[in-house]
């Protein structure tokens, strides 16, 4: 299987990306807004750091308070303290009912979450000392939370929510009474408070922008692989014009080259020759291969899922994909082994009995004396293995399964096969993943969700 990672037959990638409607039209006709979800779940993860921020805001303010009023002796509001203070562990209390059951985070809520912190800590410098509280660097910390968290008008109005805030703090506070003994410098404790400020400031800013920052890295991978996603579907839908369009203009030539068989087979000149008739019969079966291919590419062509599909079973499915397709590849040896247990009404997929063709195919291409598949249930999942014993896949092409023209063959086109498979499985909700064996050989494992595939209530078989 080295060069055959994704080198199925052409046909056959034609066909699955035809079977594959549903993927098209929602490619083609209903424009993604990748960056939506992506920033909602950001969001949310920023939303719920400004919660524990807040969480440490209350626990470092109630030791200051402590600190202050019972080791230093300095008389403070206690009562008005306690208020603020209950007024911000009632906003983390509605914060984590809010985050449980709201769907979307948006930037206003998250302004409206800074300027209540702002306006928090406002009240408590207002009881504090005001512009004279060395604490009030904190607000700087607010304004680094909104610059990265909030858009360019939102981090402005914050910065002006802030500068007002002082302004105001310079002109209306309580002033702190500091007790003569002990405490004459009032500037060496000012700069002292200031420090312990600036290494909250400091250190919190770190934690947290670190944890920021990596969360902005995760919502930049889910665009990436959005924008990954979404390219990959539109090449689908491109490849499923041409497959259709393609299929259109063969029809006419194959069913030319049928009758003319047709007719030579009846010719007795050459129906007398054994060597002639029967290179006329694999001609005459090869016709009417590609003219199957070709019947299937158009009534799949724009099908939504499950129309031109019939109910049937696990068991009745796969073998009957099994005698398809020993039927149509002689040459070749497959085994087949059921060890999925109850059977199980399903819908037969179009779609999926393609994709497993194309990795039987590709497996045939370099084990045509032994192939095996087998059904497996892991729980609620259908699992299929194609395993095969030939030289297996290349450390490069199992760094690259499911991409578009990764191949070794170096021809044109080729190497959508298994990048097909990949989109029809992910489509049904389910994964492919590939690997060496440990002697000698290859597997390919389909997982599919039998919720996708089961009729009705009949999950549970």
């Amino acid at each position: 299987m080295l060069e055959r990672t994704s080198d199925l037959h052409d046909d056959k990638a034609a066909t699955g990306t035809a079977m594959m409607p549903s993927a098209a039209s929602a490619a083609a006709g209903m424009p993604l807004d990748l960056a939506a979800p992506a920033d909602i779940a950001t969001n949310r993860k920023n939303m719920a750091l400004l919660v524990q921020l807040r969480w440490i805001a209350v626990i470092g303010q109630i030791a200051t308070i402590g600190f202050v009023q019972f080791w230093m002796g300095v008389a403070l509001p206690l009562l008005p303290l306690a208020a603020v203070i209950s007024g911000l562990v009632a906003l983390n209390v509605v914060s984590l009912l809010w985050l449980r059951y709201r769907a979307d985070i948006n930037n206003r809520e998250l302004l409206v979450a800074l300027a209540l912190d702002v306006a928090a800590l406002t009240a408590l410098l207002y009881l504090s000392g005001g512009a004279t509280n060395p604490f009030t660097s904190l607000y700087l910390l607010q304004v680094t939370l909104g610059a990265v968290l909030l858009d360019a008008p939102s981090t402005w109005s914050l910065v002006a929510l802030v500068c007002m805030n002082f302004a105001w703090l310079t002109s209306y506070y309580r002033p702190l009474e500091l007790p003569q003994q002990g405490f004459a410098d009032a500037f060496n404790l000012y700069i002292a408070g200031t420090f312990i400020g600036l290494v909250l400031d400091a250190v919190l800013l770190v934690v947290f922008m670190t944890r920021i920052n990596r969360n902005l890295r995760d919502r930049d991978l889910r665009l990436a692989a959005l924008r990954q996603h979404a390219a990959e579907q539109d090449h689908i839908v491109r490849i499923g014009l041409l497959a259709s369009g393609a299929a259109h203009e063969l029809g006419t030539p194959l069913a030319s080259l049928s009758v003319i068989v047709g007719d030579w087979r009846r010719m007795p000149a050459l129906a007398s020759d054994p060597e002639l008739s029967q290179d006329l019969g694999e001609m005459e079966i090869s016709v009417q291969r590609c003219k199957s291919i070709v019947t299937g590419i158009l009534l799949s062509a724009g099908e939504a899922r499950g129309e031109g599909s019939s109910q049937t079973t696990v068991a009745a499915f796969l073998t009957a994909l099994v005698e398809e397709w020993r039927t149509t590849r002689p040459s070749a040896t497959l085994y087949f082994r059921n060890a999925f247990g109850a059977d199980l009404a399903i819908v037969s997929d179009i779609a999926l009995k393609q994709a497993i063709f194309n990795v039987l195919d590709n497996a045939a291409e370099v084990s045509r004396d032994w192939i095996e598949l087998t059904a497996e249930r892991n729980a609620d999942r259908l699992v299929l293995s194609v395993t095969d014993r030939g030289p297996g896949f290349s450390r490069e092409m199992l760094a690259h399964i499911g991409k578009p023209y990764q191949s070794t063959k170096g021809s044109p086109g080729s190497g959508l096969g298994l990048f097909l498979v990949v989109n029809v499985v992910r489509k049904l909700g389910g994964v492919v993943t590939a690997r060496n064996r440990p002697d000698i050989g290859a597997a390919v494992r389909l997982e599919l969700p039998l919720s996708t595939l089961a009729i009705g209530d009949h999950l549970d078989g």
